[in-house]
């Protein structure tokens, strides 16, 4: 029911000395299912194990799945992070990885999120290019300090462009973690011909903003292969950390219903708390700035709400008229 094309990938070293994003699967075609990115942790020992193995068991069992709900993901998250604590070294770095996934089911899709690497749902039917803005349906909120601090107010856009600890990150899959940080995990049904899904990790988000990557989708005058290149080339040369990304180009989809019923896990930080949500619709295209990206929908109708403004209307008038005659 949800056709994709072949989808597409790179992987670059930048100018670090060592590759620790790692992607899932190593080789991708029109069936496949299942897309991992996992950018190592700078800094910490075994980035690159880390990344290898999360993706690797998370995306084994996803894939051994028919279709992916937000249990089912939360149980093969449980196993990457069993496996992690299979590699602990016991050291003072404890090796960690960021994790983002995209599953696509049958009549829906799921994506998930831990770190600051992103995932987009894109739409290049809604780009105005007069505008740069439009076309994003779904942008991964990152969790990071820069992040944390724009949406406290703390920080404005152009601050946070050269934040110096803006590579910090406030949540991240370790090994034999006290709590064990939850995703973000959220499962949508709207989705058309046409979309593209791009996961990538934040040496790509050095040089790439959101407006090039919409306009570069929109282009009808390149194929996926072209736009792919078109993303690589803003990199080349000038992004200092791994770089790695999947296209994921939407090719048919035939659904018996569009609803845009949402189911969202998302899980703070400190407490853990679970809020589930439904009827949720994304619509920001924020270009700098990784929002929440959550609007509810409203619960009254317009025509309830004409209605009852009219009876409240009536019923002034009556008063008037009665105490215009009780007056006389």
């Amino acid at each position: 029911m949800i056709r994709i094309r072949k989808p597409l990938c790179f992987t670059e070293i930048g100018r670090k000395d060592n590759q620790e994003d790692y992607l899932y699967p190593t080789n991708a075609d029109a069936t496949t299912k299942i897309f991992i990115l996992c950018d190592g942790i700078g800094g910490h020992d075994n980035g690159e194990v880390a990344s290898m193995t999360v993706a690797n068991v998370l995306g084994n069992y996803l894939t051994s799945c028919s279709q992916i709900d937000i249990p089912t993901f939360e149980t093969g998250l449980s196993k990457a992070y069993d496996a992690l604590d299979s590699i602990d070294t016991n050291t003072a770095k404890k090796p960690g990885t960021t994790m983002t996934c995209l599953c696509i089911n049958d009549d829906s899709y799921l994506v998930a999120h831990i770190g600051d690497s992103r995932v987009y749902h894109i739409r290049p039917s809604l780009f105005d290019k007069e505008t740069g803005r439009g076309g994003i349906l779904y942008q991964s909120s990152d969790h990071s300090l820069v992040n944390d601090l724009l949406k406290a107010g703390e920080l404005t856009e152009e601050e946070a462009r050269d934040f110096p600890q803006k590579n910090i990150i406030t949540r991240a899959m370790q090994p034999h973690l006290q709590k064990r940080y939850k995703a973000d995990v959220y499962l949508f049904d709207d989705i058309e011909e046409g979309d593209y899904f791009f996961l990538c990790c934040d040496g790509v988000l050095e040089q790439l903003s959101n407006e090039n990557l919409c306009e570069i989708l929109a282009n009808s005058e390149l194929n996926d292969k072209q736009k792919l290149i078109a993303i690589k080339e803003i990199c080349d040369g000038k992004t200092r950390d791994n770089y790695t990304c999947w296209l994921v180009p939407v090719d048919k989809v035939t659904l018996n219903r569009v609803s845009n019923i949402t189911q969202v896990i998302q899980a703070e930080e400190e407490n853990q708390n679970i809020i589930v949500e439904t009827g949720i619709k994304i619509t920001n295209n924020s270009s700098t700035s990784p929002l929440t990206n959550i609007l509810p929908n409203p619960n009254i109708s317009i025509k309830k709400i004409i209605l009852y403004i009219g009876a409240l209307a009536i019923f002034i008038v009556l008063v008037w008229l009665l105490l215009r005659y009780m007056l006389k």
